[in-house]
């Protein structure tokens, strides 16, 4: 009797592998990689996949790899289709007993393409999240630079929000993190600076990387910015270090 006449299915695991170094990536994740038949991961529909490029080091040449192609565009992508197919490949390989590692960047949970095929999947499947280091904290991390403490209430903010939405969340909070920078970029900083809040604000980008930037906004000249980039803020009462004394790091 086979695995799939017996009932028995492959186990559905997301993996963070975090923000882009692949030493940051969980001991427990790079385990299951190393040891899942097959691999899934989210794909641009030209050049390499970022997840996959983290974690090539583990990538056997036997691993049976399911890219999910979704198309790089400034408009929302109706990616529903894309993930539908991809779902159906992945269920095959489970239906048959074998396990499937699906690689996503940061973390499955936070603004994860993981959270696509969970919400397709996992009803069906057994399936474990193995969390992943994020941005936010990666940035902190390398940029020195203290998050929140005590009661100070921290806010993640996507970069493609309006001005009046961001202002609103910018206002209510102690510290904040602004995301998906991206396109945004020279727009975010103008409104920061009819806040008066350039000189609180740090710029991340590509954190973790060997071209990792770390520095004053006010300082950055580009009209634009990767999407592997953030702006952090620190509104509370603790005495952090001030934006003017950071220094560019390197990982």
């Amino acid at each position: 009797m086979g695995l799939e006449e017996a009932g028995v299915t492959g186990t559905l695991y997301g993996i963070g592998v975090g923000p882009g170094a692949p030493d940051l990536i969980t001991i427990r994740g790079w385990r299951i990689i190393t040891a899942a038949p097959v691999i899934a991961y989210p794909a641009p529909d030209s050049g390499d996949s970022f997840a996959r490029s983290i974690v090539a080091g583990c990538i056997r040449k036997d691993h049976i790899e399911i890219p999910i192609v979704v198309p790089m565009r400034i408009e929302r992508f109706p990616a529903a289709e894309i993930y539908d197919q991809a779902c159906l490949e992945i269920a095959k390989h489970l239906d048959e007993g074998r396990d499937v590692a699906v690689l996503c960047e940061g973390d499955p949970f936070f603004y994860g393409s993981f959270m696509y095929v969970y919400q397709r999947l996992a009803h069906n499947y057994a399936c474990e999240i193995v969390p992943g280091v994020s941005s936010i904290m990666t940035g902190a991390a390398m940029g020195g630079i203290p998050l929140a403490a005590r009661n100070d209430v921290l806010t993640v903010i996507p970069g493609p929000l309006p001005d009046a939405e961001m202002r609103a969340h910018i206002d209510a909070s102690d510290a904040l993190v602004i995301m998906k920078v991206g396109r945004h970029l020279a727009r975010i900083r103008a409104l920061l600076e009819e806040m008066c809040l350039l000189d609180r604000a740090v710029y991340l980008e590509r954190v973790s990387l060997p071209e990792q930037r770390t520095m004053q906004l006010a300082e950055v000249k580009d009209e634009t910015a990767p999407y592997f980039s953030m702006i952090s803020i620190y509104k509370g009462a603790e005495d952090w270090i001030n934006a003017s004394d950071v220094q560019v790091t390197s990982p």
